[in-house]
């Protein structure tokens, strides 16, 4: 390689420096706490990842996740169950400002069907769902989800509500990119 040339490959100084400038948080669900499971994981592994603690209403749980994100611009959220209908919540307020969704057995029947009506979502949106979920129907979160969601993948795990099986194994470096 010529001495003069930056190599920009992943790895690199620039790489890194893009890696830095992506906002990645992850939203608990409504039983569990940024101490779980699963924030645990994120902790260890990806240890630039916002993990706030989320208490409370649907409404105050949303105004900790907009004041956890203020100003904050290519954010990639990662919500499960109740947090993933919060991530796809702050999603249709800030669209411009988000990269991507990845819902993990999002609890999208929660909303407000009406409110959610007519609305599209342009997000590349990542959907796992457990195929042995007896919190949150599959089929439910399927229909919203392709009425929703523009640029949806989903994907069906042998697997329960909290993924216990299968989180782990999720391709996370592509997802987080």
């Amino acid at each position: 390689m010529r001495p003069w040339r930056r190599r920009t490959g992943a790895g690199s100084v620039v790489d890194r420096k893009y890696k830095a400038m992506v906002t990645r948080i992850f939203v608990h669900g409504l039983d569990s706490s940024n101490r779980g499971t699963k924030a645990t994981f994120f902790r260890e592994y990806y240890p630039d990842m916002i993990l706030p603690n989320f208490p409370g209403s649907l409404e105050e749980r949303m105004q900790i996740l907009r004041e956890v994100l203020d100003g904050k611009r290519d954010i990639v959220l990662v919500g499960s169950s109740f947090g993933g209908l919060m991530a796809t919540l702050f999603a249709l307020e800030h669209e411009e400002r988000v990269r991507r969704l990845v819902l993990l057995a999002p609890a999208l029947n929660f909303a407000d069907q009406s409110s959610l009506a007519g609305k599209v979502l342009s997000v590349p949106t990542w959907i796992y769902h457990g195929t042995k979920d007896d919190v949150i129907p599959l089929q439910d979160v399927k229909d919203i989800g392709q009425r929703l969601f523009k640029k949806l993948t989903f994907v069906v795990l042998d697997d329960d509500h909290n993924l216990h099986s299968t989180f782990t194994e999720l391709p996370w470096e592509e997802l987080l990119a």
